[in-house]
């Protein structure tokens, strides 16, 4: 085997719009609706841009509201499957702790916001990474009822289970905004005008 061959890293950048877009959203977000407000144009955006999903997620500093980084669906812009708005926004707050676990001695207690419940693997990304909240705008299945996409087979006990692991969950922040979203990126979906770009469609 040509080891030399072998891919040796891959990168998920942000899009350069979300600079242009964050340029002027202040340092801190005290309320979760503004964090989730931020979210919601983030997702909007995205999909607008052709750079990924309606999908979008904010970290932030769960007392002060800091935003400690932001990130969107990238699939479509890396090439990466696994390039989902929580991955992304987890990974550069990550990246900019300097650490694994968010939820580490010494650190702020971090919040991630999310327009849309987890799929299946952010769920398990968001369970380790080390957050204590998550807030979520439009849950899973109203998600694939109106985008079309598969986000697994989830457990049903799943907002217990972060809560035995120290994660309070909300659920329905500024619903109705996020499924207005949602609904203009099904209705493109509808048109012809999107990729929807799930592996698999199911049974």
């Amino acid at each position: 085997m040509d080891h030399a061959a072998l891919p040796q890293s891959f990168t998920i950048t942000l899009p350069a719009w979300v600079a242009d877009e964050l340029a002027h959203v202040p340092d801190e977000l005290p309320s979760p609706e503004e964090r989730m407000a931020l979210a919601h144009r983030l997702a909007d955006r995205n999909w607008r841009e052709g750079t990924g999903g309606p999908f979008a997620a904010v970290v932030a500093e769960r007392e002060t509201g800091r935003i400690v980084s932001v990130g969107v669906n990238a699939v479509l812009a890396s090439g990466v499957s696994s390039a989902h708005a929580e991955i992304v926004a987890l990974g550069l707050a990550q990246a900019r702790a300097g650490a694994w676990d968010l939820g580490g001695d010494g650190m702020p207690a971090h919040e991630l916001v999310v327009n849309a419940r987890p799929c299946v693997q952010c769920y398990g990304a968001t369970l380790w990474s080390g957050v204590r909240s998550l807030v979520i705008g439009v849950d899973g299945p109203e998600v694939e009822a109106i985008t079309t996409f598969d986000e697994g087979p989830m457990v049903g006990d799943w907002v217990e289970q972060f809560a035995a692991r120290g994660i309070a969950v909300t659920r329905d922040l500024l619903h109705d905004e996020g499924v207005a979203v949602l609904s203009a990126y099904r209705r493109a979906v509808d048109a012809g005008q999107v990729t929807v770009y799930n592996a698999r469609t199911g049974a």
